[in-house]
């Protein structure tokens, strides 16, 4: 009996996706709708051909549902990644072989704006999808 009650009190891992949990999802469908679904389409489906880049090193706009890379990447990497703009981030990791097209959104969405258009974002996804992306934030002390 012992051995059950400590195994049933035993804390369970966190599937963690904290900063997308409780945000506004019709706010952020709304959100990305004006500000995204011109580059990564109306139905998160990306651009043609966006593993390849264009005549000028640029690559295409990614599809942000699960045939994507979007939930391949922590909460935090997403944000930074919007707001400050993808180039700026792939120079702060050295690549210097891929330029990005992503503009910055850091004068055009607030904060809790970009932490919506996520979560809107991970609401699309399936459920087996969506763990993966959990396992992939650490979890909130």
């Amino acid at each position: 009996m012992r051995a059950i009650l400590a195994f049933v009190l035993l804390p369970l891992p966190a599937l963690a996706a904290h900063e997308l949990d409780g945000r506004d999802i019709a706010a952020g469908r709304a959100i990305y709708a004006e500000n995204c679904a011109s580059c990564h389409g109306v139905n998160l489906q990306g651009q043609p051909d966006w593993q390849t880049p264009d005549d000028q090193g640029i690559y295409p706009a990614p599809p942000h549902d699960e045939t994507g890379h979007t939930w391949h990447h922590a909460n935090a990497d997403l944000f930074d990644y919007t707001k400050r703009g993808g180039q700026a981030v792939v120079t702060d990791l050295g690549l210097k072989n891929f330029t990005s097209g992503m503009p910055s959104f850091a004068d055009t969405l607030s904060d809790e704006e970009i932490w919506q258009v996520l979560a809107y974002i991970r609401s699309t996804w399936p459920d087996r999808i969506r763990e993966i992306h959990a396992g992939r934030n650490p979890p909130h002390d």
